[in-house]
């Protein structure tokens, strides 16, 4: 399956290549969505997710002079999308592409290795946190995926953005590399990225105050589980149905029972789903249980589109709303 995407994708550059001499390295038309409408902005960026092209908003702030476009704008997952001849060639001529670099994205680092523009910064997510990104891990009771004897490779967990720790240093870098592609408004950027470090710094110290006083320390999904990274920021344990990047669908009743048992054992008011999700394994658990616990989401940002954008969402109001959920799951 992997060889034949690839094969799509290199199809996808080759065609943009055939038409490089019509589209300029700087501006691409395009339907995604853009936080200037500036047709003469001297540069482009391009961001695969929401909370990327957010971070990036924070650190261009008001300048024009910058396009900033998020790709998957339409509530795509992340795990499913599949670029556009048109994405690609979006990709191939910006100044600027960032991507998040797991398992998902081996399209984006084909697509920025033959990109036209030959002075562009291609930046990965998880080459920033290098030694920080963790493997998928099979946790008790939880759900393993049919293995591909065919794939023996590592899996790394990708979901490195739910992270305020994570998001820090990735924002710093940003910072860099933004200033990097535009040295005239270098100060802007710098110090505009310094103002939204500090607010995901005290947001971060938010999550730790509130952890530091709750009578739980666990979390429990009836759901896959992208929050990794979040829980081992603040010490937390977790029981979950499936690993954050898994496809399935449908629990075993070996799960089920197993977290049906740890929801009553640990006294956990709260089972946890994720955003869009039909909650019906969560909905059985809680049966199982006899406890009168209630479902609660929490939201990975994998299903942000460019409506909710408009709307005012936000890289923080969403983990601020995160944050509201764990005070009642916690206590």
């Amino acid at each position: 399956m992997k060889s034949i995407f690839k094969n799509i994708v290199t199809l996808a550059l080759v065609l943009t290549l055939a038409v490089s001499s019509l589209v300029a390295c700087g501006s691409v038309k395009n339907s995604h969505l853009q936080s200037s409408s500036n047709e003469d902005a001297k540069y482009e960026i391009v961001c695969t997710i929401f909370p990327i092209y957010d971070w990036v908003k924070n650190i261009v702030g008001d300048n024009d002079n910058v396009n900033v476009t998020l790709l998957l704008d339409q509530a795509t997952d992340l795990h499913s999308f599949q670029p556009t001849t048109a994405d690609i060639a979006l990709i191939s001529g910006a100044d600027m592409f960032i991507y998040v670099g797991g398992e998902s994205d081996e399209w984006a680092e084909d697509a920025a290795s033959e990109a036209v523009n030959k002075k562009q910064i291609a930046v990965n997510l998880m080459e920033i946190l290098d030694d920080v990104v963790v493997e998928e891990e099979i946790k008790e009771g939880m759900q393993a995926e049919e293995e591909d004897s065919e794939e023996d490779e590592v899996e790394y967990d990708e979901h490195v953005w739910l992270s305020l720790k994570n998001a820090q240093t990735i924002v710093s870098q940003l910072t860099d590399k933004i200033s990097e592609m535009d040295e005239a408004n270098q100060e802007t950027y710098v110090q505009n990225g310094a103002m939204y470090m500090a607010q995901l710094a005290s947001l971060d110290a938010e999550y730790q105050a509130v952890i530091d006083i709750a009578s739980q320390k666990t979390l429990l999904f009836g759901d896959r589980f992208p929050f990794r990274y979040l829980v081992e920021d603040y010490n937390l344990d977790y029981y979950a149905a499936f690993v954050g990047c898994s496809a399935e669908t449908e629990a075993s009743f070996e799960t089920i029972a197993f977290l049906a048992e740890k929801l009553k054992e640990l006294g956990l008011s709260k089972v946890l789903i994720i955003e869009n999700s039909d909650g019906k394994i969560a909905d059985t658990v809680i049966e199982q249980s006899g406890t009168s616990a209630t479902k609660a989401v929490l939201n990975s940002m994998q299903s942000v589109t460019a409506n909710d954008v408009k709307d005012g969402i936000t890289y923080i109001s969403i983990m601020q709303d995160n944050l509201e959920v764990l005070k009642e799951a916690l206590n």
